[in-house]
């Protein structure tokens, strides 16, 4: 039953309990990251959608919407990545108003390592949960990401 008083209301929490669970995971694990590889998490994002892409590449307006920030983030993001050799900008052959993000070699090296790191760090952060566990999590992961994109 919910409560009458709408600052109580049982989603409210529910959705702050994700944002603080989430929270803490950014911030213990991109500082691990940042501090074993150098890497800083949202980097380490972006190269890892760049390199499971076609061609290891995506135009900047996917890799905003997949990395959750505006068009000029995105390209102010990507800007700092290429300063340092992670990625490259390439034109679109058939659209000149489109540009793609990919990654160079010196980003799949990068991340290479930064997997490594990331991996043993999340296996440590979930060593409570069994696969089964992990199993409803995606799915219920994947059920609200969808609910998220359904929101007008």
């Amino acid at each position: 039953m919910s409560s009458p008083n709408p600052i109580d209301d049982r989603l409210i929490t529910t959705f702050g309990r994700l944002l603080e669970a989430s929270s803490r995971l950014e911030q213990r694990l991109g500082a691990a990251l940042q501090a074993e590889v150098g890497l800083p998490h949202v980097w380490f994002e972006v190269l890892i959608r760049l390199a499971r892409s076609a061609e290891g590449q995506l135009t900047m307006s996917a890799l905003a919407d997949q990395i959750a920030l505006t068009t000029s983030g995105i390209t102010r993001l990507i800007d700092r990545i290429q300063t340092g050799g992670y990625v490259e900008r390439r034109p679109c052959p058939t659209d000149r108003r489109v540009a793609f993000a990919a990654i160079t070699d010196t980003g799949r090296e990068v991340l290479d390592r930064a997997a490594v790191v990331h991996a043993r760090n999340l296996r440590a952060a979930f060593g409570e949960f069994g696969e089964p566990d992990l199993t409803a999590l995606d799915t219920l992961l994947d059920r609200l990401r969808k609910a998220a994109s359904d929101i007008p």
